[in-house]
């Protein structure tokens, strides 16, 4: 049931939902109401039962109405919303972007229960890229979503038959610490650097199968540095923490595409762990940004699906990052000027 008085400057809308969906609606303590309240500053929500009562600026109250229905939607397709759902399924709405109920619920695999998807439009896209291209760069900030999803999209290719295996790669830089020498075999000394690679793999496959495909070759995790010399046919290979490659190790991973495979590089041109050089993955943008069938997906601070200050955090240092570049070019110039 809906009602509403469009003549005053006050509106009022009621909208009825089951019980079992507004309890999921709700979420718990009410943290997605209180999410949903953000969204529209002018809009009071009072829930009494089965009844969502929005009421405040017209405007407002119809933006939140259209997000309440589009939650219901997707609450009732089996979506375990959270704010990230709702904040992004707002965004969506205000940009006329689409429908988030239709958008937002195509799960890539289920997996114990759990469905790995899209959380927001951006990561929509980079999905969609991935199935219409050989090549997709998944390029964007901590959180996002890069590896994980390119990584249920290889599962989903492998349980389809697809491709006959998955690898996995990663080279083996330090984040900014020298951790010395590891002790043990060659494996123990690079597992450290491949582990995120595991427990992702863990989460969306059966840890009792993880081991097998492995020992089988179905599925193979390996440092960049043993992609040297290969063909890779029927293969989905995804290279995470692509920015800390050289030039010369990103030609060399892309070169090592074979027949019936698809490639995704993924990383974060912000946090380059590189002693010294370009990155790989930055020079690759200008290389290849005309080429057919390689796409390059960019992710944003509105795609991060971590604590919502993530995304705060990213963006406090994209802003420091560009005044910091501003004040040096402004420095240089002015050197340059007063130098007779």
């Amino acid at each position: 049931m809906v009602s509403s008085d469009s003549a005053s400057p006050i509106d009022r809308v009621d909208l009825e939902v089951d019980g079992v969906a507004m309890v999921r609606l709700l979420g718990p303590q009410d943290r997605l109401l209180s999410t949903i309240e953000k969204q529209y500053p002018l809009v009071e929500v009072m829930v009494r039962g089965n009844l969502v009562t929005l009421t405040g600026d017209p405007d407002q109250v119809e933006a939140a109405r259209a997000l309440v229905d589009e939650l219901t939607r997707m609450v009732r397709d089996g979506v375990d919303l959270g704010p990230v759902e709702v904040t992004s399924s707002a965004r969506m709405l205000a940009d006329k972007s689409g429908s988030p109920a239709e958008l937002l619920t195509q799960a890539i695999l289920t997996t114990r229960g759990r469905s790995v998807r899209p959380k927001t439009l951006g990561q929509k896209e980079y999905v969609d890229a991935i199935d219409e291209n050989t090549i997709v760069f998944g390029i964007g900030p901590a959180g996002t979503g890069k590896t994980y999803l390119a990584m249920a999209k290889a599962v989903q290719a492998l349980q389809r038959k697809e491709v006959e295996r998955i690898i996995l790669s990663r080279p083996a830089i330090e984040a900014g610490e020298r951790l010395g020498f590891l002790p043990g075999s060659l494996t123990d000394k690079i597992d450290p650097y491949l582990r995120p690679l595991y427990d992702a793999l863990n989460e969306m496959m059966d840890p009792d199968l993880v081991p097998k495909l492995l020992a089988s070759g179905t599925v193979e995790v390996a440092p960049l540095a043993y992609m040297r010399g290969r063909t890779l046919n029927n293969s989905f290979v995804v290279l995470d923490e692509a920015q800390n490659t050289t030039p010369e190790q990103m030609k060399m991973f892309l070169t090592r595409l074979g027949f019936g495979s698809k490639m995704v590089i993924t990383g974060d041109v912000t946090q380059v762990d590189l002693p010294a050089g370009a990155s790989g993955l930055q020079l690759v943008t200008r290389v290849l940004s005309d080429i057919d069938d390689i796409h390059f997906a960019r992710l944003t601070s509105a795609d991060v699906v971590r604590h919502n200050l993530v995304g705060q955090i990213v963006d406090a240092y994209t802003k420091y990052d560009a005044e910091s570049q501003l004040a040096k070019f402004e420095k240089s110039h002015q050197r340059d000027r007063s130098t007779p």
